[in-house]
């Protein structure tokens, strides 16, 4: 029996919709990062690009646990001396939320062209409003 191998041409990209209202963002990003690879699929295959477009929708109200909102930051480097900016995640999660869901999922997906092509297909929006309706997004429940 030989293993099966997705072929790029052979796949099929569907839209789904996950609602991260009253969820904790972890655990959404989770669910949104296996869409996004495509590991929810029999015909998965590590090397080949094969996962969903996603939709979140409803960002700003996801949920951090415990003091996450107090005591986790958010960091980036302008590469220069000084150069060190720090955001705490109460001010990111009101401020820019899609940022927050974005960061969280990109963690979740590998370093390399794969993981970067899948991102392009992740859409966050910070209420129920999203401007894919003629793609026929499908809610996803899992």
């Amino acid at each position: 029996m030989s293993t099966f191998m997705q072929k790029p041409a052979e796949i099929e990209r569907k839209w789904y919709i996950v609602d991260a209202a009253n969820k904790p963002l972890g655990k959404t990003a989770v669910t949104v990062a296996t869409l996004l690879r495509g590991k929810h699929k029999p015909e998965f295959t590590p090397h080949v690009d094969c996962g969903e477009f996603v939709i979140v929708i409803n960002a700003s109200k996801a949920v951090l646990t415990g003091k996450k909102l107090e005591q986790k930051f958010y960091r980036h480097h302008s590469g220069y001396i000084g150069g060190l900016k720090e955001v705490n995640y109460a001010e990111l999660m009101e401020k820019n939320p899609e940022l927050a869901m974005e960061l969280a999922v990109k963690g979740m997906l590998p370093k390399n062209t794969l993981g970067r092509s899948a991102l392009t297909r992740l859409k966050v929006y910070a209420d129920a409003e999203h401007k894919h309706e003629a793609q026929k997004p499908v809610a996803y429940e899992g």
